[in-house]
C-alpha cells in the first residue's frame, strides 16, 4: 500500500487465516485493489467471486477462463471446484447422523491452480494446489560471536580429562614439540660458524669447513621436517577428536534443553550454529596449538640461554637485561602484522548480515526493486569498519616502526658491548656473534610465544561458551533417569486449573485456570481465533513448556512425573508446516521410528496416502526432498509428514493445523489419511478449517486463553447464539 503499485500480485495471502482474521485481511485488500491490475492465487474460490477472469490452470495450461457466472455456467472444472467446496461448507450446518456417505473426491488429475487477470478495477485469481516452498538462507556470519560467559575454574583440567581418549597422541605431539624447539639455537649456532669461516685466511680450510657445514645444514633441515611432522601431526589428531568431541558434546547440550530456551534472543539457530562451529575450534585452538607452541618456544627459549652462558656469559648477561625490550619489539610487530583481524570482523559482521537477509529474501527485494536500498544500507554499514581499518592500519604502522626502533637499538647495543669485549681481549668474534645469533633468533620465538596470549585469551572465552553450554541444567530433561518410564499409556488427558504465559513473554497471559479432559480414545478439536491459545494446548501436552500453575495430566498422573522420552514415544505431532530434513522420503519418514524397516516405511506411507505419488517419482523414496522439502508440494509434505506419525503408532495424536494451508482437494485427500490415522488413538486438532472437525467427538472453542463452549457439532451448532455458531456463520460467508 505504501509503495502504492499499478500492479498488485496477492500469493495465497489468507490461506492460513481463521475465517474472523481472512474477513479484516480481506477487507484491506479489498480497498487496496480498487483501481490497480491484480493478479490473486487462493485457495478459498470465496475470495474471487468478483473478479473481472478467472483462469483455471491444469498441469501448465489455461483449460478455462471467465468471470465467476460464466464458468459456473459452463459446468466445467471451475464449477466443479465451486461445489466440491460449497458441499464441504454446507455440511457444516447439517446433522452428522443424518449426512450421506462422503461424495468421492475430485480425481487427481484435475489441477487445482487458477489465475484470474484484470486491469483497472477488481481482482483476479489462481487456486494452489502444489505450491512449493522456497528454502530460505540463513546467513551465521564468521565473525566472532559475543561470549558473556569468562572461563570457569579449573577449565584447562577439564579440557585435558575431555582428551583423555587421545593422551598418546598428546605425548607424540608434545615430544615433537620439544624436538622441533631444538631446530632454531641448531641453525643459529650453525649460521654463526659459517659466519666465522668466512673469516678464514686459508682457502681450503675456508673450503672444508663450508662443505662440513653445508652437510650439516641439510642434516639439520632433515630433522626439521621429521620434528615438524611428528609434532603437528598428532597434535592435530588431539585437536581435531576434541573439536568433533566438542561439537558433540554441545549439540548434545543443546538438544536436551527445553524449548523455552530457544525463545531467548541468545539462543537463535543462527547464533547457536556460529557457536558450534568457532568455539569448538577456539578450544582446539586454546589446547592443542597453544600447547604445541609454547612448548616448541620454551625449549628453544632454554636450549638458547643455556648455549650462550656456556660461550659467553657476559654478552648473555647484556642479552638477559635487554631481552624483555627484544620480546617486546618482536610482539610489537607481529601483532601489528596480524591487522587486527577480530576487531575488523566483528565491525563487519553487520553488514554481513544486511547482505545476508538481501540474498535469502532476494524475491522480495527484487519485487520491490529494493536492490539500491539494500546497496546503500550495506554502504552505509560499511563506514564504521572502513573507519576502523584507517584507524587501526595508521596504529599498526606507527606501532611496527617503534618495535623496529626497539629491536635495531638493543642490536646496536648488544653488538657494541661484543665489539667492546672483543678489542679488549676479553672475548673472541667467535663467541660473541654466535650468542648474538643465538639470543636475537630466540627472542623471534618467545615474542611469537607472547603474541598468542589474544588468542589464548579468546580460546578461554570460547570455553567458557562452551561450557555454559555444557553445564546449563535444563528445567525439562528428556533424559531424566528418575522419572517413570512410559511403557504404555491409554491417552486420557486432563489440563486442570492451567495458568500458563511463554517464558520469553512472562508477561503475556496465555491461559488463565484453563480446565480440559479428553478421554482415551476420544478425539478433542479446538477451535477459535488467531492468538487464542489454541496451539499452546499442544505445546503444554508435548511438554515443550510448563504450566505456572495448574497440571497437565495424562492417565491421571501429571506429566513432570514421567519420562520425557519415552512419554513423546508415545505422541504424535503433525503441524501446519512439516520439518523435514535434507534427505530422501524414505530417511525423513523412518525418523518417526528408531530402527524402522524399509516394509514398515511403506506400510506406514500406503497409510497416509504416499506411497502413490512416491512411486511415480523416478528414484522413488529415495528421492530427496531438498532443503526443508522445497521439492515437494504442501500436500506432499504434509502426508510425509503423517506417514511419520503412522510408523511411531502413538496413542496420542496431536494435529496442529494440518490442513490450513492447503487447497480443497490436498485437504480432502490429507484428510482421508488424517482420520484413518486417528481411530482408535486420542486425539487433538487445532484447526481454522471448521469443515475438518464435524466428525471429532468434542469441540471446544478457545478464547481469550478459555475453553468458552464445548460440545459435539451437532450440539454446538444448535445453540444459535453460540461462539461455535457465530464462526461457522463467519466462515460459510467465506466459501
Amino acid at each position: 500500500m505504501l509503495k502504492n503499485p499499478k500492479i498488485l500480485l496477492l500469493d495465497e495471502a489468507t490461506s492460513a487465516l481463521d475465517a474472523g482474521s481472512e474477513s479484516i485481511v480481506q477487507e484491506a485488500l479489498d480497498r487496496l485493489m480498487v483501481g490497480r491490475t491484480t493478479v490473486i492465487i487462493a485457495h478459498r474460490l470465496s475470495t474471487i467471486r468478483n473478479v473481472d477472469s478467472i483462469a483455471v490452470i491444469q498441469q501448465g495450461q489455461v483449460v478455462e477462463t471467465g468471470s465467476h457466472e460464466e464458468l459456473i455456467a459452463k459446468a466445467g472444472a471451475y464449477a466443479s471446484l465451486i461445489r466440491f467446496q460449497e458441499m464441504v461448507g454446507n455440511r457444516d450446518f447439517s446433522n452428522p447422523s443424518t449426512r450421506r456417505t462422503r461424495s468421492s473426491r475430485l480425481s487427481h488429475s484435475l489441477s487445482t491452480k487458477s489465475l484470474s487477470l484484470r486491469s483497472g478495477s477488481l481482482r483476479n485469481l489462481s487456486y494452489s494446489y502444489s505450491t512449493g516452498a522456497d528454502g530460505r538462507i540463513e546467513m551465521v556470519s564468521n565473525a566472532e560471536t559475543d561470549r558473556k560467559n569468562p572461563a570457569p575454574a579449573g577449565y584447562f583440567c577439564r579440557l585435558l580429562k575431555l582428551n583423555a581418549p587421545e593422551w598418546p597422541y598428546s605425548i607424540l605431539g608434545a615430544i615433537g614439540s620439544v624436538l622441533s624447539g631444538f631446530i632454531g639455537p641448531t641453525f643459529a649456532i650453525v649460521m654463526s660458524n659459517m659466519i666465522e669461516v668466512f673469516y678464514y685466511r686459508n682457502p681450503a680450510s675456508m673450503e672444508r669447513k663450508t662443505k662440513e657445514y653445508v652437510f650439516i645444514y641439510i642434516g639439520a633441515g632433515l630433522y626439521a621436517v621429521m620434528a615438524y611432522l611428528i609434532q603437528h601431526y598428532f597434535f592435530s589428531i588431539m585437536g581435531e577428536n576434541l573439536t568433533t568431541r566438542v561439537r558433540r558434546m554441545m549439540l548434545a547440550a543443546i538438544l536436551r534443553n527445553e524449548v523455552g530456551w530457544f525463545d531467548e534472543e541468545e539462543n537463535n539457530s543462527s547464533l547457536l550454529a556460529a557457536r558450534l562451529a568457532t568455539d569448538a575450534a577456539d578450544v582446539k585452538s586454546a589446547i592443542a596449538e597453544r600447547i604445541s607452541v609454547i612448548l616448541q618456544n620454551m625449549t628453544s627459549l632454554l636450549t638458547s640461554f643455556i648455549v650462550a652462558f656456556i660461550v659467553e656469559w657476559r654478552v648473555s648477561l647484556l642479552i638477559l637485561a635487554t631481552f624483555p625490550l627484544l620480546v617486546l619489539a618482536n610482539f610489537a610487530q607481529q601483532l601489528s602484522l596480524k591487522g587486527f583481524a577480530g576487531d575488523t570482523a566483528k565491525a563487519h559482521a553487520k553488514t554481513s548480515m544486511i547482505a545476508g537477509e538481501g540474498v535469502s529474501n532476494i524475491r522480495t527485494v527484487a519485487a520491490f526493486n529494493a536492490q539500491e536500498k539494500v546497496l546503500s544500507l550495506f554502504c552505509h554499514e560499511l563506514r564504521v569498519p572502513r573507519q576502523q581499518s584507517l584507524r587501526r592500519s595508521q596504529s599498526s604502522g606507527f606501532l611496527f616502526g617503534l618495535s623496529q626502533l626497539a629491536l635495531y637499538a638493543s642490536e646496536a647495543l648488544i653488538l657494541w658491548y661484543g665489539a667492546h669485549l672483543v678489542s679488549k681481549g676479553v672475548s673472541t668474534f667467535s663467541k660473541v656473534i654466535k650468542v648474538f645469533v643465538v639470543l636475537v633468533i630466540t627472542a623471534n620465538s618467545v615474542a611469537e610465544t607472547v603474541s598468542l596470549a589474544p588468542d589464548i585469551i579468546r580460546g578461554g572465552e570460547a570455553v567458557g561458551s562452551v561450557f555454559s553450554i555444557l553445564d546449563r541444567s535444563t528445567r525439562i530433561d528428556p533424559d531424566d533417569s528418575e522419572a517413570e518410564p512410559v511403557e504404555s499409556i491409554c491417552g486420557e488427558i486432563e489440563l486442570r486449573h492451567v495458568d500458563f504465559a511463554y517464558p520469553s513473554r512472562p508477561d503475556v497471559i496465555v491461559f488463565k485456570d484453563l480446565s480440559l479432559r479428553i478421554r482415551a480414545g476420544q478425539s478433542q478439536a479446538l477451535v477459535g481465533a488467531s492468538g487464542s491459545g489454541k496451539s499452546s494446548v499442544i505445546a503444554l501436552i508435548e511438554r515443550f513448556y510448563d504450566p505456572m500453575a495448574g497440571k497437565v495430566m495424562i492417565d491421571g498422573k501429571d506429566i513432570r512425573r514421567f519420562n520425557l522420552k519415552s512419554l513423546r514415544q508415545k505422541i504424535g505431532l503433525v503441524q501446519q508446516e512439516p520439518a523435514l530434513f535434507a534427505a530422501s522420503i524414505l530417511d525423513n519418514i523412518a525418523y518417526g521410528k528408531d530402527g524402522a524397516t524399509e516394509a514398515e516405511v511403506i506400510e506406514a506411507a500406503r497409510a497416509a496416502n504416499v506411497h502413490t505419488f512416491v512411486s511415480g517419482l523416478p528414484e522413488g523414496y529415495k528421492t530427496p526432498v531438498g532443503e526443508r522439502g522445497v521439492q515437494l508440494s504442501g500436500g506432499q509434505k504434509q502426508r510425509i509428514a503423517i506417514a511419520r506419525a503412522v510408523l511411531k503408532d502413538p496413542s496420542i495424536l496431536l494435529l496442529d493445523e494440518a490442513t490450513s494451508a492447503l487447497d480443497a482437494e490436498s485437504e480432502s485427500v490429507l484428510q482421508e489419511a488424517l482420520e484413518r490415522l486417528m481411530r482408535g488413538r486420542t486425539t487433538v486438532l487445532v484447526a481454522h478449517r471448521l469443515s475438518t472437525i464435524r466428525r471429532v467427538d468434542s469441540i471446544g472453542v478457545v478464547q481469550d486463553g478459555r475453553i468458552v463452549e464445548q460440545g459435539s457439532h451437532s450440539d454446538l451448532i444448535s445453540r444459535q447464539d453460540g461462539a461455535y455458531f457465530r464462526l461457522l456463520q463467519l466462515q460459510h460467508q467465506h466459501i
